[in-house]
């Protein structure tokens, strides 16, 4: 009986280890199912149970251990260095935060310094007249980088096992909160917070487990392109480099940008409405809807209506740079169609270029405007909308 108490300790000291990172990273079947508040539990409370474990397991291991035999205790010997590797393992090893890092150098030039490529995606963001752009293979490591933008502070995140990109003010009940990468939760990345401990969702800026649960970080509105899309609107924006003490992590995701990644979880599906297929998803009067990435590269544009919104989804030349607006122009719905490779109405007869700028006609001068959209994997944009709709191509 003592015995089997003993192991029965043992086991659970083990289990306990392996559970607490298990649940919150990218193993086998670990992102699947509502535990969040389990892993959080373990997180919170794990030196606690630690130590009962311990205390319950002196008194067996005392009694059991001189009557043992010379078996018993080579076996017993084997867990406990066991033990010590899982223990080292699942918290100096498969820990996110031990396993990304923020960048130690920090570096944004303007476009005559800057070594990114032009065809690079980047997640660009302007405020007050200052914009930056930040490519998606450098944050993709990194997952977030903080930074100040005409000296407001903003959280730039990406999750590549998502495919989220997302800037947030990293305010928090009126002050400035640090996070760390803690793990993930249906393949999305979470961040804690220094004060509270609360555990944020990546693609939604919620608190999700935690003292803070419910409350939401505010979104700043940002627009993932090419750098060069995003330099031909803001010439002046600073460009985050590459930190050179990263060089082996960022080669990881050459390719990433593409889809061409040789990895299960980052990887695309060339298919359309796979797990990792690319859709551009939409909110839009409280409806989300999702567009097939494959439709939009064959169409070059998409009209649409969401609950009385009228949408306009195009695609540059680049077949990377794709832009989401209302067609909604001086109270009027337009109709588009891209004739002799140029935007234009059929209203109005008027001529726009790919910033969605009038650039002749009786609306020259206007501006359709930009809608809230991202490109993300599909299994992604379905578990954070889970009432999204599917938008499905009319075939000629």
């Amino acid at each position: 009986m003592k015995k089997s108490l003993l192991w029965l300790g043992l086991i659970l000291l083990v289990a306990v280890e392996i559970l607490r990172v298990y649940f919150i990273m990218p193993f086998p079947g670990s992102q699947q199912a509502n535990t969040i508040d389990i892993a959080y539990f373990l997180d919170q409370y794990i030196w606690y149970i630690r130590i009962i474990l311990w205390l319950l397991l002196v008194i067996p291991l005392v009694i059991v251990i001189p009557n043992s035999s010379k078996l018993s205790k080579a076996l017993l010997l084997i867990f406990f260095v066991v033990y010590v590797g899982i223990f080292y393992a699942f918290n100096f090893k498969f820990l996110a935060d031990k396993m990304f890092y923020q960048p130690t150098n920090k570096n944004l030039v303007g476009i005559a310094e800057n070594k990114v490529d032009p065809d690079k995606l980047v997640i660009g963001i302007a405020i007050n007249g200052q914009a930056k752009a930040y490519p998606i293979e450098i944050i993709g490591y990194h997952h977030q980088v903080q930074d100040t933008i005409a000296g407001i502070p903003v959280m730039v995140t990406y999750c590549t096992v998502c495919r989220t990109g997302r800037v947030f003010s990293p305010m928090v009940n009126g002050k400035k909160e640090e996070f760390r990468l803690v793990g993930m939760d249906h393949f999305n990345a979470m961040f804690e917070d220094a004060s509270t401990k609360s555990w944020w969702r990546q693609s939604t800026g919620e608190a999700i487990t935690g003292a803070l649960k419910g409350t939401k970080l505010s979104e700043f509105p940002s627009r993932q392109s090419t750098l060069a899309a995003w330099l031909r609107v803001y010439p002046d924006s600073k460009i985050l480099q590459p930190d050179s003490l990263y060089t082996k992590e960022y080669d990881s995701l050459a390719g990433y940008d593409k889809g061409i990644l040789n990895s299960s979880l980052e990887k695309r599906d060339t298919g359309s409405w796979k797990m990792k297929s690319w859709v551009v998803g939409v909110t839009a009067q409280g409806i989300s809807r999702a567009y097939d990435w494959n439709d939009l590269v064959q169409a070059k544009i998409i009209e649409d209506n969401i609950n009385q919104q009228p949408v306009l989804i195009t695609i540059e030349k680049d077949t990377a740079t794709f832009h989401v607006w209302s067609r909604m122009v001086n109270n009027q719905p337009l109709t588009f169609a891209i004739i002799k490779d140029t935007l234009t109405d059929y209203t109005t007869q008027s001529k726009w270029n790919n910033d969605g700028i009038c650039i002749s006609g009786p609306l020259k001068g206007q501006s359709l405007q930009a809608l809230p959209a991202s490109q993300e994997f599909w299994h992604s944009w379905l578990a954070f909308q889970p009432a999204t709709q599917k938008y499905i191509a009319k075939k000629n």
